[in-house]
């Protein structure tokens, strides 16, 4: 299931092969800032996988397997679905040795990556697009039995680079760009109440300034369903200050389980 070329151009048009080499040069650049955060996911994710011991496992936002705990997923699943919109060519090459992972090029937000690119093209800094009015938020379908579902920090990250790239080219209004997200957002919390599904997300981005000041981002823009588990902790996202310069960040993060024998 991989892209063709033209898409592949669309993806390197939008920033999504830059997003993926940003994402672990900020890992690195954190030194073992993000230690705790991925042990959480790690530990999270086994202790629901070993607790529901499902057959299939397929997990939305694999990228570079930080978080994820592969290995010992299949120490109790039979197969691995690892579905991201581009995978690093290593992983790509270590997957290749194990035939119980399958990986899956897929636009987790069901075609609208397509949707942006075309309804945006042709409009620029000097001739934006008015509103957002004709944009249509897809489903998203994988095209297969996905089995236990894992949403791996995603739900608040599908739509940034979209975000980016629709501000350079209209005059749509922070109101819209924020229903734009709502929806996003919502559109996936729905899939996933469709089946059996771990959901790790942050919910809030908390800035410290050099002078001790802080500001609180919400990056999650609807309400997240109880869960049948809950846990919540904190994710030492920028202490080094590198994407802010002055400025620190921790993010606030929820892990629930929804759809286990019926519960949210």
């Amino acid at each position: 299931m991989a892209h063709d070329p033209e898409y592949r151009r669309i993806l390197s048009r939008m920033g999504f092969y830059d997003y993926q080499s940003r994402l672990i040069y900020r890992h690195e650049g954190q030194e073992g800032g993000w230690d705790s955060h991925t042990a959480n996911c790690r530990r999270f994710i086994m202790s629901a996988v070993e607790r529901l011991r499902p057959a299939t496992v397929t997990v939305l936002g694999s990228g570079w397997l930080l978080e994820l705990p592969a290995a010992e997923i299949l120490d109790y699943a039979d197969r691995l679905y690892l579905v991201d919109i581009v995978h690093p060519p290593d992983l790509v090459r270590q997957a290749a040795a194990h035939p119980e992972i399958t990986l899956v090029e897929q636009d987790v937000t069901g075609g609208l990556i397509s949707e942006v690119y075309y309804k945006m093209k042709g409009h620029s800094l000097f001739r934006k697009r008015r509103n957002l009015s004709d944009i249509t938020i897809p489903d998203y379908d994988p095209g297969f039995d996905p089995g236990l579902v894992i949403s791996l920090n995603i739900l608040t990250q599908m739509e940034s680079l979209l975000v980016d790239f629709i501000r350079k080219r209209s005059s749509a209004s922070e109101d819209e760009l924020n229903i734009f997200r709502r929806t996003v957002q919502s559109n996936h919390l729905r899939f996933l109440s469709r089946h059996t599904s771990l959901l790790i997300s942050d919910t809030e981005e908390v800035f410290t300034g050099s002078d001790g000041d802080t500001e609180t981002v919400r990056t999650l823009l609807v309400p997240l369903p109880s869960g049948s588990v809950h846990e919540e902790w904190t994710w030492d996202f920028d202490l080094k200050g590198n994407d802010n310069f002055t400025r620190k960040s921790i993010m606030n993060v929820s892990a629930l389980i929804l759809g286990e024998n019926g519960k949210d």
